[in-house]
């Protein structure tokens, strides 16, 4: 556990931190704060578009809101409620602060992204698309050890991150709240899991479709109703995060410690929100690379919204749950710490579980169990298209398909017996090593992702329509997976934004 953790500092903190924080500081700058002074148009593209009539997706391909809850199905995860509540405990409630910082700037590095998975996709052996940072890596770049790297980074992550962390977290709150074994809570999930992955990204996008909205509301309503009830501990809450996100906190006086200090706010808080919302990872881009759309840029609006509603709502309600509940003790948490033995009720999911009780009772942690049911099981889903793509990418087939299923789902039964730990500690150490090529290529590439983005957003400025009829720059494949060298030449560089 010790080798683990140093690990994940070394890779994390505080190189790494930085990258993702100046990334997306310098796409946010140099398109002028989209997010924010742009706020109408991203959303009347997302959600707007929900409100306008649906167009069925081609032939094997997802619509935008499959090829969405796809991407929400693996980054609203376990994460959501057991990474924050990890992230609190480890880094204390200056972490959310830093987490809210990354998924700010998160958003223009997601915007990014996706404008890149859709400009330099290709045509799936089904008819539909495929891509992701592998594809922009190997023809925007003309890199194929970059895609290669990524690739191998990508299948690790979903074992890990993707696979062990969401059993790990589910199996851990229903032995908790119901008192069921955890290895066969593990198999059941596994056995669930397998049915729905072996219909292909196409299920995958189908059921998402139906349980990501369900589901996020569903938490959402629980959420509000705690909140609501300790409402008047709300500003204490918020005060505790801004205090503690630059180390003028109240310290604990622990054998001469001086509590949680800046450097561990914002490692955990930056790396939660990564996790959370997976901006600058590359992992979401398989997922909206996959949509049936015409514009690169418009896809990136959803990019936007994933990371917006990911992080900044789902996550920030969990973490204010904790807080204002008074179920997390800063001293209690320190003194854990420092001796090295940490109670299982302290963090993750229990902890998650006692806030919630506080208002539901009993019936608290089978609240969270239940959420933690339906947030794991659509990551697993997401994560295992992932995998299979980065795989695709990097045998050069579809052959060993059915061999990374299977792993997938064993390492998804033996990660519910897990140490909850080493299982967080790991997916930190997975999610840098897919994080840093992938941050490389976006920087690299961003002047024609950028001119992509202004091409598109001026003439909807200037007058409105609906996305799904703009035209402008097409979306050209790159080479397949299958090892088929088809290298096309490298469009014109639009002009910088």
């Amino acid at each position: 556990m010790a080798f683990l953790e140093r690990l994940g500092n070394f890779i994390w903190n505080p190189w790494l931190l930085g990258l993702f924080l100046l990334a997306g500081l310098f796409f946010s700058v140099r398109t002028g704060f989209f997010q924010i002074f742009e706020l109408r148009l991203w959303l009347k593209t997302t959600l707007g578009s929900l409100l306008r009539p649906r167009r069925r997706a081609g032939k094997g391909g997802l619509t935008q809101l499959q090829a969405l809850s796809t991407a929400l199905a693996s980054t609203i995860g376990t994460g959501s409620i057991a990474g924050v509540a990890t992230a609190l405990f480890y880094g204390g409630p200056g972490a959310v602060f830093w987490m809210w910082v990354s998924a700010f700037l998160g958003m223009m590095t997601g915007c990014v992204e996706k404008i890149l998975a859709v400009r330099y996709r290709e045509r799936a052996p089904d008819g539909g698309w495929q891509g992701g940072p592998m594809c922009y890596m190997a023809r925007g770049l003309h890199s194929r050890f970059l895609a290669g790297l990524f690739s191998v980074c990508c299948i690790a992550a979903s074992l890990g991150g993707g696979s062990l962390v969401q059993s790990n977290s589910i199996a851990t709150a229903l032995e908790a709240s119901l008192g069921w074994n955890r290895l066969a809570v593990g198999v059941a999930t596994a056995l669930l899991t397998g049915a729905v992955i072996l219909g292909g990204v196409g299920r995958i996008g189908k059921v998402s479709e139906r349980l990501v909205p369900c589901m996020a509301l569903l938490f959402l309503a629980g959420g509000g109703t705690v909140l609501l009830h300790n409402a008047p501990a709300l500003p204490g809450a918020l005060a505790r995060i801004f205090a503690g996100a630059f180390g003028s906190g109240p310290r604990a006086a622990l054998g001469g410690g001086l509590g949680y200090g800046v450097a561990a706010a914002m490692r955990y808080g930056v790396a939660r929100g990564v996790f959370t919302n997976e901006a600058g990872m590359g992992s979401s881009a398989m997922a909206h690379a996959a949509a049936d759309v015409r514009e690169p840029a418009e896809q990136g609006m959803w990019g936007i919204f994933e990371v917006f509603v990911a992080t900044l709502v789902v996550c920030s309600v969990t973490a204010l749950v904790i807080l204002t509940t008074g179920v997390y003790d800063e001293g209690a948490a320190l003194a854990a710490i420092q001796s090295g033995e940490i109670p299982a009720r302290m963090l993750g999911a229990p902890l998650s579980a006692a806030a919630f009780s506080t208002v539901f009772g009993r019936f608290g942690g089978v609240f969270v169990s239940v959420c933690l049911l339906l947030f794991a099981f659509t990551s697993l889903l997401g994560w295992s298209y992932y995998g299979e793509r980065g795989l695709a990418w990097f045998t050069g087939s579809r052959r060993a398909r059915g061999l990374y299923r299977a792993l997938f789902l064993v390492m998804l039964a033996a990660g519910s017996v897990g140490d909850l730990s080493a299982v967080w500690q790991l997916a930190d150490i997975f999610n840098g090593l897919m994080a840093l090529p992938n941050l490389c290529a976006l920087l690299l590439l961003s002047p024609e992702a950028l001119g992509l983005l202004r091409a598109w957003a001026e003439p909807m400025k200037k007058a409105p329509r609906p996305p799904e009829r703009a035209r402008g720059g097409g979306v050209r494949s790159c080479p397949d997976s299958g090892g088929r060298s088809r290298w096309p030449s490298r469009p014109s560089r639009p002009r910088r934004w």
